[in-house]
């Protein structure tokens, strides 16, 4: 080395340049979802969630019969999301409404982070990155603070292990089994994980050559046996599975709740762009997947086009079905290998913890006061209704308030036939019906939207009158006499 080259200064390296995707990944949802944390809290199912939680720790046993409604008391009822339910009530517990928050941002933030780590095995780290954030998009609208956001990283190690063994001609490997356990007792969703475990037992069949395919099939059997089995490892056993089928049963139900709704393109949204830019570039660049490949990705945009819930499950695994295809047709390949180093680690987790902390202690995160209707409910108590016909939108908050209720967002206890002659009497399809409600359940008072027709009419009709009216509820109660 020259002495003038010696003399010129080395560029430092900051210890953040080793960082890998995936961690900044991590990061940046997680700082994203927690500025943005009211928006988590946006689901009246939110507040009887954390209910149920709370009465499992207190009780320190699990809910078997309705104890919240006033309609269906005492009816046989499980709780397939309790170990979700519980966690949510403990997050509560320790850092108030910031809790629920920042465990649903950080279960977010560990989704995508694994996204990005699956997709930078193969691809370049700033396209697993684009195509996360591009995922991160077309899921925003339903990141809440519920059961199903807790499995989404769950779904995506069991959902990468069988891909692996898949493309691998091997069964996918018995340390897989725990996960589906895990996600049996936190969410109800856990059967599709069974549906993706055939879709990939169909793919290693369709790779594996033909001396090959009886043995892979028994294995590929014992491992699906084993996971239904696995499935079977909560309080309520084989319940669990019961329950879960009982919610894809509700018939016409399901499209008037708004999770379960088909997709609307009446507007163009991100979703629709999404899908035809996925269109224009297969026709452009001619990709090819196998046919298990493309079964499955027709089967996810099915999903998602039926209903909207399931944009997530689009969004996340559309990128690991076509992942290993896709890099192989056109040769990309991933860049070198980064390890994340423990110091730069450490002090950006220590500032999202010092963030989440502050954001605790000033208590910025709070559901929104459409779904909290605090006044009218004081109100209520005040009155002291025993019996309240309400809108569906006000049942998790009633449950937080200890008021029973009359319907709440538990479809599978109430049923179709129950939650369908309770739409079209509130909407006054049925004037008839609305009114046998009123008087076969003893309706003391009715706490319903301005905008519910059932609430207009109640001001014309005798033997009612107003007790409270906000902007967001209009409350009625019998008149004396």
């Amino acid at each position: 080395m020259s002495a003038e080259t010696a003399a010129i200064p080395q560029a430092r390296t900051s210890i953040f340049a080793e960082v890998p995707a995936w961690f900044w990944m991590a990061c940046g949802v997680y700082a994203l979802l927690l500025i943005v944390g009211d928006r988590l809290l946006a689901d009246p199912d939110t507040y009887w969630q954390i209910a149920v939680g709370r009465w499992i720790l207190d009780h320190h046993a699990l809910p078997s019969v309705d104890i919240y409604s006033f309609t269906k008391a005492g009816e046989p009822w499980v709780s397939s999301s309790w170990l979700a339910q519980v966690l949510f009530a403990k997050a509560y517990d320790l850092a108030g409404w910031t809790g629920p928050a920042a465990l649903a941002a950080a279960c977010g933030a560990a989704s995508f982070a694994l996204l990005t780590a699956i997709l930078s095995r193969a691809l370049p780290a700033i396209h697993a990155s684009l195509i996360a954030l591009a995922a991160l998009v077309l899921t925003c609208g339903h990141l809440l603070a519920r059961p199903h956001v807790l499995v989404l990283p769950i779904m995506l190690v069991w959902a990468n292990g069988l891909m692996v063994a898949s493309e691998r001609r091997k069964a996918p490997s018995f340390w897989l089994l725990p996960l589906i356990a895990l996600w049996t007792n936190l969410h109800g969703g856990f059967l599709f994980g069974l549906v993706l475990a055939g879709a990939f037992a169909l793919d290693a069949m369709w790779n594996a050559a033909p001396a090959q395919r009886l043995p892979l099939a028994l294995r590929w059997a014992a491992f699906g046996f084993g996971a239904l089995a696995a499935c079977c490892v909560t309080p309520y056993g084989w319940g669990s599975i019961l329950a879960s089928l009982k919610i894809l049963n509700l018939g016409e139900l399901l499209h008037l709740i708004a999770e379960w709704m088909p997709a609307n393109f009446s507007q163009v949204d991100a979703f629709e762009l999404s899908i035809l830019g996925l269109i224009g570039a297969a026709l452009y660049c001619g990709v090819k997947l196998p046919l298990p490949r493309i079964a499955l990705v027709l089967g996810l945009l099915h999903m998602a086009l039926s209903h909207v819930r399931n944009l997530e499950l689009f969004a996340l695994l559309l990128p690991l079905a076509a992942l290993t295809p896709v890099a192989t047709q056109f040769g990309l390949r991933a860049a070198r290998t980064v390890r994340l180093k423990a110091a730069p680690a450490a002090m950006l987790i220590a500032a999202l913890c010092v963030s989440t902390s502050i954001v605790a202690a000033r208590q910025t995160i709070s559901p929104p006061p459409i779904h909290s209707p605090a006044a009218a409910v004081d109100a209520l108590k005040a009155y002291n209704a025993r019996r309240v016909l309400h809108d569906l939108q006000f049942g998790g908050y009633l449950i937080w308030r200890q008021v029973p209720v009359f319907v709440d967002g538990r479809a599978e206890l109430y049923g179709e036939k129950f939650e369908m002659d309770y739409y079209r009497a509130l909407q006054l399809k049925d004037v008839d019906g609305f009114l046998d409600l009123l008087k076969a359940y003893d309706i003391d008072a009715v706490m319903l939207d301005p905008a519910t027709p059932a609430s207009k009419f109640l001001d014309h009709i005798d033997g009612w009158r107003r007790l409270y009216a906000d902007d967001r509820v209009v409350i009625h109660v019998r008149a004396a006499g």
